[in-house]
């Protein structure tokens, strides 16, 4: 039986979503609780792997078990053997084509900014921090630039191992309430630091180090070393999997990150 699941965390504590020789990912954790109430070597596959600090409001894997289980054990008795950092919201059987990772079409992450002179002491782990003013205006217009197909070669960490840089981007914007700034991102799928990247670069043009067309120019360039250091992880949170109706999977219950704020 394959069993998909959607998950939610809080990566602070951990070194990133796949499993690591120390067993410091969120993978590590999952598996070891999976397999705690399949009594079984339990293996899963994710949607996509967060870095080491970012967090989930809506991840999606699944594994295979021959274990025969109610769906409510594989959440609350999964969730009794996990850190409470980490939680499962939903169980769903699928057929053994589904697969979290290539059946998904699109994903779709936000970054949460705190843009204060001091950091929060709050949210030190839940946000990312600017001390300088932002141009809300300046960000939102270069925002713009970063949508459609593109080579981002400029937004790629030099450790990726994608084997194309094209992607194409159907959501950028960047919303202001009080302190905080929220950029959203969608895509068919994201290169490695991507996101950071473009946070970064953004920032750039709101403290008024560069106009809105630098996002165009550095599209246009395709090169890494041209742009901003890769931004804090802090911030950053998965916030959604996009995957083909005919799979009926349960929708996590989230409003993105304006619950925070």
């Amino acid at each position: 039986m394959r069993v998909a699941l959607g998950l939610s965390y809080d990566g602070s504590k951990f070194c990133g979503w796949q499993s690591q020789p120390s067993a410091c990912g969120i993978q590590d954790a999952l598996e070891s609780a999976l397999s705690a109430i399949a009594q079984h070597s339990v293996r899963v596959h994710a949607a996509g792997r967060t870095d080491t600090g970012v967090h989930a409001l809506s991840q999606v894997v699944h594994f295979e078990t021959d274990a025969e289980r109610p769906l409510s054990a594989w959440v609350r008795g999964v969730n009794a053997n996990l850190p409470d950092t980490v939680r499962v919201e939903w169980a769903h059987v699928v057929d053994e084509s589904f697969h979290a990772r290539f059946s998904a079409f699109s994903r779709s992450y936000q970054y949460l900014l705190y843009n204060a002179p001091v950091a929060s002491a709050l949210m030190a782990t839940k946000a990312g921090w600017f001390h300088l003013p932002l141009d809300f205006f300046a960000m939102k217009e270069a925002a713009g630039y970063l949508v459609g197909e593109h080579d981002f070669s400029a937004f790629r960490a030099s450790e990726c191992q994608a084997k194309s840089p094209i992607r194409h981007m159907t959501q950028a914007e960047v919303q202001v309430s009080g302190r905080y700034f929220v950029f959203s991102f969608s895509a068919n799928a994201f290169l490695q630091h991507q996101v950071r990247n473009m946070v970064g670069a953004l920032i750039y043009v709101g403290k008024g180090a560069y106009p809105p067309g630098y996002i165009k120019e550095l599209l246009q360039k395709r090169d890494r070393t041209l742009s901003p250091p890769t931004f804090s992880p802090n911030g950053l949170y998965l916030t959604g999997v996009g995957y083909d109706e005919k799979w009926s999977l349960p929708i996590n219950s989230t409003e993105g990150l304006h619950v925070l704020i």
